[in-house]
This record gives structure tokens, C-alpha cells and sequence, in this order.
């Protein structure tokens, strides 16, 4: 899939005929933005973005032989949208007309990211649906599974974050060559790291259960062990295929990626309803329909960066020295992921403390709002690839990136409105689809107004922090949402020994989500804040360091 919209030939004619500066966006995975100071006055800018929600860039010098193979397609200037957020479109748009114009484009933009983000989420959900017809027991096993088996994935975000990073770079210098050595590298680090996971969930996958879900919950743990130990099987393939997709949204392609995912989420969906409800395996077949499409999606993700020209097979030892920047470039994304993963894992760590049947509700609503919440990351991504060229980019100009800002928070707003109408429409109205118990339905149910509060500010969230993002503020995001968590975990405590139920739980959530919302637009809104300052001297580090 080209995500790169055509030049318009007046452009293009303008292009050549002066020393004007040109902007390349892309889709990569999880960077860091390296700003390289140039030796002429003719330079591009490469801005790329990830669903990590980090930014890379880098600046080259362009020569003659470059801008010929720029003729042929090497290097595409602008996308169709930068022409309408930057006024370039051949007439000036105003008022209304360019906010709506705007709005139009982004939908076009990030509709087909979406798959990307939806599949994952997709799949825990059909093993929820499907377990959820069979037994509340399993159902509930499946909270502390795929807590363990999901979320402490996110461990290893970094072989994402580096991939991309890495392999963006090397693009930009179009040397082949050494694409392929990270590329390389960090296959090894992902096989290695990924029979690690392996071993761990084998000898203490038991242990950790336990402590998570409680002693008292025998039948729970037993369950979701049988759950973890087979998936586990596949921690080798999955970190394999992070890196394999990661690489290929380095260079560009996301239909690649995407047609895994969707034949992994085919595979999980027919090997549950076979082998669960034809069968009666009961959780251990949705834990082999799960492991067999992650290894599908693995090998089909290799072969589509091997059908690029890479080796997809290949593996190298890394040095200490590229152990050391792959780490230094983690650093800042690690300490925002896991802060809400631990917050994530903490609403079902006191779920589970409070029954069978409660955790069970709670494994149902929290699939469905991270399949609804999946919707709001691409409005991340576009403010991540389009911001920078308005902030520090050739043709910086702060007005406009004020107006794209209000765009994505238009559209997050409306989405949220429409997602969270939806996602509190299905269990109240359609509970049985989930469970046919009668006590799950009714915790459920309990919970429908503070899901709904929560869901409908994410997609807002997510272009704010992005914006935040794409002006390099990553200290502040790192620390900033290390104090939501903190805050956070205590207002979940205090609610759940309450009393309150799981309800308490779900208003945690809406507190944790709304204060992400209300200090990124704080932030965002200080008249010495990224969107307003004139003063781009910040911008102007060669290097910008991991927090």
C-alpha cells in the first residue's frame, strides 16, 4: 500500500525551478528524531511515525544525481495532505473551508492505518466471545492470561522502536546494506529475547499466575496456566514478527503487515469457533488458535520483507556498542508504555480479587474498550508524520499547526462520541453475545457509564500526545504520565477498598484517562508551549537525547 499521495505536476514544475526545501512523510515504527545540520541550502526532511508514538527524522544533503532519481519516484516531496494543511494546494483555503478540508484529508489518511491496530485487539476479543459461551471460570482465566501473555509483550517494544528507527535511517542514506545489518541484529535480539519469554512463562508462568490472580483462586489459575503455557509456544515467532513488520513500515509498506494480521485474525477466529465449540477444547483451543495465527502472521511478514529484497532469515550478533543505541532509543517510549500497561494490568489484579463472575465482566468490557480505543491511534500517527513540517520543518508555520491540532481534535472528539455510543450500546443491548451468565451481565452492566466517559476522550488523548510527540516533548510525556500512573494506582486502591466494586475500577480508569487528556492539552496550550513559541532554538540540537 502506497501511503504517499501523488505531487500535483504545478508542484513538482515550481519544485525544479527553484531552491525550495521538500518534505518525504512516511509511516515507520517507533523512532526518535535526529536532526543532522545540512551542508547546502537544498535539503529534505524525513518524518516518520510509528504505533509506538514516536517520531524519527533525519536531514540529507540532496545532490544532483538524487534529485533525478527523484523524477523517477525515489523520493516523494509532499503527500496531498501537507498540500491542504500547508496552504499549498493551489489556492489559499480559509476559515471553515480549510478546517473542513483538513478534517476530509486526515479521515482519508488514517482510515487504512487502522487494521493495523484493530487486529490485535480483535483477536483477544473473539477468544473472549467464544470462551465466554463456554464457562465464566475460563472466561475469567482469560483476564490473568492474557494479561500475561498480551501485556508483558510490551517489554520488548523496543525491537519495534529500534527497527524502525534503524531502518528509516539507513533508507534515507539508501544504503541497502546496512538496512539488512539491523535488520540482522535485531532478529538475533528478537529469537534470543523471545526464547527467553519462552523459558520463563514454561518454569514460572505458574508462579506468576498465582501471585497475580491469588491463591484463593485455584481454579482461575489452573485455567489460565493451560491458557499461558501454549501460547507461550509462540513467544519466538512473536517477537520475530514484530521485528519483520516494524522493518517493513520502515520502508513504507503497511499492506504487507496488514494482510498477516488479517489472515492471523481469520485463523484465530475459525481455529476458536472449531475447536471450542465443536470440539470442546474449552480455553486450551482458543490458546492454540491464538499461537498458530501468531506463527502464520510471523512467517507471512517475513516473506513479505524477503519479497523487498531482504533477507528475512538472516540473523547477526549485535556489538555492545548496538546493543547500547538500540537501548538508548527504547528508553523514552519504554517508560510511556509501561506506565500504562502496569495501570492496565492493576484494573485486572483488583478485578480478580473480587470473584469469579466479577473478573469475568471485567475481561469482557476492558476486550471491548481496547477495541474501540484502537480506532483513536491513527489521529496519533497523523499528527506524529504532519506536525513536524509545521513546527521545525521548511515551511514552519505555527498558525496552521494550531489549525491541524483543532482538526484532530474534532475528529477525536466526534469519533469518541461514536465509538463510545457503540461500544456501551453492544453489552447493554447484546449482552449474551459476551456471556450468557446472568451475573456477569448484570457487573457488567454497573460499569456502562464510567466505560463510556473513558472511551470517548481517548481518541482525543491520542492527538494531543501525539502532537506532544511530534514537538520532541518526550521527557515531559515520560514523566508526566509516570505521575498519572502513581496517582492513578492510589485512586484505584482507595476505590476498591472501598467497597465500590468494579465500578471502582472503571472510575479509576476514567480519572487516569481524562488527566492524560487535560495536562496534554495544558501543555499544549501554554503560550511558551510547542504550537505558540517563536523561539525554535530548541530544535536546533544535533542529537536529541533518551530520556
Amino acid at each position: 500500500m502506497n501511503l504517499r499521495a501523488p505531487i500535483h505536476n504545478s508542484y513538482y514544475n515550481n519544485f525544479q525551478a527553484s531552491n525550495r526545501k521538500f518534505t518525504r512523510n512516511c509511516f515507520v515504527a517507533k523512532p526518535i528524531f535526529r536532526i543532522l545540520k545540512p551542508k547546502s541550502n537544498r535539503i529534505f526532511i524525513s518524518n516518520c511515525i510509528s504505533p509506538s508514538h514516536e517520531v524519527t527524522g533525519s536531514i540529507s544533503e540532496v545532490s544532483p544525481i538524487e534529485e533525478e532519481k527523484e523524477e523517477n519516484g525515489a523520493v516523494v516531496e509532499k503527500t496531498e495532505l501537507l498540500d491542504v494543511i500547508s496552504g499549498n494546494n493551489g489556492e489559499e483555503l480559509s476559515g471553515n473551508e480549510s478546517l473542513w478540508s483538513q478534517m476530509v484529508e486526515i479521515a482519508k489518511f488514517s482510515g487504512p492505518a487502522v487494521g493495523l491496530w484493530i487486529c490485535g485487539p480483535l483477536m483477544s476479543l473473539i477468544d473472549t466471545v467464544v470462551i465466554g459461551q463456554c464457562s465464566s471460570v475460563e472466561l475469567a482465566a482469560l483476564g490473568p492470561g492474557t494479561v500475561f501473555c498480551d501485556n508483558t509483550s510490551y517489554v520488548f517494544m523496543f525491537l519495534s522502536i529500534a527497527t524502525s528507527n534503524l531502518v528509516a535511517t539507513s533508507l534515507a542514506r539508501q544504503d541497502k546494506r546496512e538496512v539488512q545489518h539491523q535488520i540482522s541484529i535485531l532478529l538475533f535480539i528478537g529469537l534470543a529475547s523471545g526464547f527467553l519469554m519462552l523459558f520463563f512463562t514454561r518454569f514460572y508462568g505458574p508462579w506468576a499466575l498465582t501471585a497475580f490472580a491469588g491463591a484463593k483462586n485455584a481454579e482461575i489459575v489452573t485455567a489460565a496456566n493451560i491458557y499461558v503455557q501454549i501460547r507461550g509456544l509462540a513467544w519466538p515467532a512473536v517477537l520475530i514478527g514484530w521485528v519483520t513488520q516494524s522493518a517493513s513500515l520502515g520502508m513504507k509498506d503497511s499492506w504487507g503487515p496488514l494482510k498477516a494480521l488479517a489472515v492471523a485474525t481469520a485463523i484465530n477466529g475459525i481455529g476458536d469457533i472449531v475447536l471450542c465449540r465443536f470440539l470442546g477444547f474449552g480455553i486450551a483451543g482458543a490458546a492454540w488458535a491464538t499461537m498458530a495465527s501468531q506463527v502464520v502472521a510471523a512467517y507471512m511478514m517475513i516473506e513479505s520483507l524477503n519479497s523487498k529484497g531482504y533477507n528475512g532469515f538472516a540473523i547477526s550478533v549485535p556489538s555492545p556498542n548496538e546493543l547500547l543505541q538500540i537501548f538508548m532509543l527504547a528508553a523514552p517510549v519504554f517508560v510511556t508504555m509501561m506506565s500504562k500497561v502496569a495501570f492496565y494490568s492493576l484494573l485486572v489484579y483488583f478485578a480478580t480479587s473480587m470473584g469469579t463472575k466479577t473478573v469475568a465482566a471485567h475481561q469482557v468490557m476492558i476486550q471491548l474498550y481496547v477495541m474501540c480505543a484502537v480506532f483513536g491511534e491513527p489521529l496519533s500517527q497523523t499528527a506524529q508524520s504532519f506536525m513536524p513540517e509545521l513546527l521545525y520543518g521548511a515551511n514552519r508555520n505555527l498558525a496552521k499547526a494550531q489549525t491541524l491540532l483543532r482538526s484532530l481534535v474534532i475528529i477525536g472528539a466526534l469519533s469518541g462520541l461514536v465509538l463510545g455510543s457503540i461500544g456501551t450500546a453492544v453489552p447493554w443491548l447484546f449482552p449474551k453475545i459476551f456471556s450468557p451468565d446472568p451475573e456477569v451481565i448484570q457487573q457488567a452492566h454497573k460499569v456502562l457509564i464510567p466505560y463510556f466517559l473513558a472511551l470517548c476522550i481517548t481518541p482525543s488523548t491520542h492527538s494531543l500526545e501525539g502532537t506532544l510527540l511530534a514537538g520532541r516533548d518526550l521527557k515531559f510525556i515520560s514523566m508526566s504520565m509516570c505521575g498519572i500512573f502513581v496517582l492513578g494506582s492510589v485512586l484505584l486502591l482507595l476505590l476498591s477498598n472501598n467497597g465500590i466494586g468494579l465500578a471502582g475500577c472503571w472510575f479509576s480508569l476514567v480519572a487516569f484517562q481524562w488527566s492524560r487528556f487535560s495536562i496534554a492539552l495544558r501543555r499544549l496550550t501554554l503560550s511558551s508551549g510547542i504550537l505558540y513559541s517563536e523561539d525554535a532554538s530548541r530544535y536546533q540540537l544535533e542529537k536529541l537525547k533518551s530520556v
